[in-house]
């Protein structure tokens, strides 16, 4: 096992020794999540964003290629896909999966001549790949194993490759282990449309957030943050959010007297016009999916990986393996 990074290592101030403290418990993490849910046979792996993301591909590309150079790793975003590239792993993307289908249907001239001149589509017909796993940070995570994630705006792609996977596996430092979301992390990151901003920030008022802003891009960039798809992120600062077992009688957690369930304010917000995806990760889980016998994968973590701050792994599973098919 290599040792922690230079960068990492050499900090001598107090302050530097907290981060130095906190990088190594990522690490541990990383490490031990990817020991536990990375295997030799599979072929596609989705990385995602952020700071404990590193020590996830650090710990992958330890494995040598021999391992690796038969298997496509799909990013959630630019950063995610420079650090693949930059550790020699192969890179792919979420789009190109290939059919599930090993023999690919012929194409007659005539098929050809129709697909060239936009008569017929390219044929992206039938059950495509899915990611063996996928590995991903967060931001905030609850004791049910919901999710706030977006801090790195890159929320409406990484929710993309999690969905993708049959299984999530999420990975975080001590600090981002709450009882209950916005505990700690105060805002709900949502990427949104630039024209329908101002409307959608008056509908966040109304259901609750008393100060919605734009985010902004400080001082490396004048004016909003534009994530990778062309959108603004708008932080929305709700109250702690709810679990349906905190949920008193009479109680039905949408809003009503500022109480809202996260399940319930997940799917608010993402049915909001103008609302490309919102950064809480809620619903059901990969093996609810495949439980159910539906497509896909879910938005919540099966697993989560916590570097604790006296060294060692915290290890939180779903408690929630089976599921009914889900509904609109």
């Amino acid at each position: 096992m290599s040792t922690i990074p230079a960068s990492i290592a050499h900090h001598s101030n107090g302050e530097q020794r907290y981060l130095s403290r906190v990088e190594a418990s990522k690490r541990r993490a990383a490490f031990k999540a990817v020991e536990d849910h990375f295997d030799s046979s599979f072929k596609y792996i989705g990385i995602g964003s952020g700071s404990t993301v590193v020590y996830v591909v650090e710990a992958i590309a330890e494995r040598g290629r021999d391992v690796t150079s038969n298997m496509t790793f799909v990013p959630t975003g630019d950063q995610s896909k420079q650090l693949i590239i930059e550790a020699g792993l192969p890179v792919g993307s979420i789009d190109a999966l290939p059919p599930v289908d090993a023999n690919p249907s012929k194409m007659s001239g005539e098929v050809a001549l129709k697909v060239a001149t936009g008569l017929e589509d390219m044929g992206l017909k039938g059950k495509r790949q899915s990611l063996d796993v996928a590995f991903d940070g967060a931001d905030e995570i609850d004791e049910d194993l919901n999710c706030i994630k977006g801090g790195g705006a890159c929320l409406f792609q990484e929710k993309l490759v999690a969905t993708s996977a049959k299984k999530f596996v999420c990975v975080a430092d001590y600090r981002k282990l709450v009882p209950r979301l916005l505990t700690n992390w105060k805002t709900i990151p949502i990427e949104i449309s630039p024209l329908a901003a101002p409307t959608i920030k008056r509908i966040l008022i109304t259901l609750g957030a008393s100060d919605p802003k734009i985010r902004q891009g400080g001082s490396a960039k004048a004016g909003p943050v534009v994530t990778d798809n062309g959108m603004w992120i708008i932080d929305a600062d709700f109250p702690t959010l709810k679990l349906i077992s905190d949920l008193k009688e009479g109680e039905t957690g949408d809003g009503e007297h500022g109480v809202w369930e996260v399940h319930a304010l997940g799917r608010r917000l993402k049915r909001t016009v103008g609302v490309l995806e919102v950064g809480l990760f809620h619903g059901r889980n990969g093996l609810q999916v495949a439980s159910s016998g539906e497509e896909g994968g879910g938005q919540k973590p099966v697993a989560a990986y916590f570097g604790m701050e006296d060294g060692e792994v915290e290890v939180r599973l779903a408690k929630e393996i089976a599921a009914a098919p889900s509904k609109p």
